[in-house]
């Protein structure tokens, strides 16, 4: 993901604030949406998109920076981190072009958070001014940071009622992969959480092998991470099995994992 110049020609529909690429992805991401797929990087798909990356304007995000799509995420994510940031972002794109100005308050008016329409009046009714832009720059980082605490504090709940025996395993597995999607945990703690969980002796092998029947949610990066990290680590009985559906998992292709 390179870092962006700062300069963006617009010529056609482009001085409109729309292209005919910008419709395509937006349309891509509704789909992803429907069939509950997390969005990636166009081009990327090993690099899932993180709130953090709308709010950094240095960074190319290959299109996704364009008023539909950002649009498109900010009326249809069903988690608010991720609507808001594309609202922060979409905002000061709205001040000088009039078709984005209409998009951005038509998003005020359909996205399903309310805090989004709470953006996008503070922005509108303060007529584009920088600094009600950069109090939503701001809230959207907050939100980021306490929801990201709130999905923390739920996955260590969960776990511990797993150990305890209080949720099934099944339950436990599908709620984990919510909420680290939902949460947009960051890619180095996800794999973490996945390899440790399958490291450890007082994890039952039932429920690994329920995680590796949900191995395919996770990018193609985090994957081949996960694998090379449980590979490497030293021999037990607890772990051996799962090294062996590891590397069943490899050699029929789904993962290139030990050539990375």
């Amino acid at each position: 993901m390179a870092a962006s110049s700062g300069i963006k020609r617009q010529t056609g529909d482009d001085a409109l604030g729309i292209s005919p690429d910008s419709v395509k992805l937006a349309g891509e991401i509704k789909q992803r949406y429907r069939t509950g797929q997390p969005l990636c990087l166009p081009g990327e798909e090993d690099r899932i998109l993180m709130p953090e990356f709308l709010l950094n304007d240095q960074l190319d995000l290959n299109g996704l920076e364009d008023p539909l799509p950002l649009a498109m995420m900010a009326t249809r994510d069903p988690e608010s981190p991720m609507a808001v940031a594309a609202t922060a972002r979409l905002g000061p794109l709205a001040r000088d072009v009039k078709l984005v100005n209409g998009v951005l308050r038509l998003v005020g008016e359909t996205s399903r958070h309310s805090t989004v329409s709470n953006c996008v009046d503070l922005i509108t009714e303060n007529a584009f001014n920088p600094g009600a832009i950069a109090a939503v720059r701001r809230h959207a980082s907050k939100v980021i940071v306490q929801t990201r605490k709130q999905y923390t504090t739920a996955l260590r709940h969960n776990l511990q009622a797993l150990l305890d025996g209080a949720i099934a395993p099944r339950q436990f597995v599908r709620e984990f992969f919510e909420l680290t999607e939902a949460g947009n945990l960051r890619h180095d703690v996800r794999r973490k959480l996945v390899a440790s969980l399958l490291l450890s002796p007082t994890i039952r092998p039932g429920i690994k092998f329920l995680f590796l029947e949900n191995f395919d949610r996770l990018p193609t990066a985090t994957r081949c991470h996960v694998i090379s990290e449980v590979l490497r680590s030293g021999d037990s009985p607890h772990v051996e099995i799962i090294k062996e559906e590891l590397k069943w998992i490899v050699q029929q292709g789904q993962l290139n994992a030990l050539n990375d």
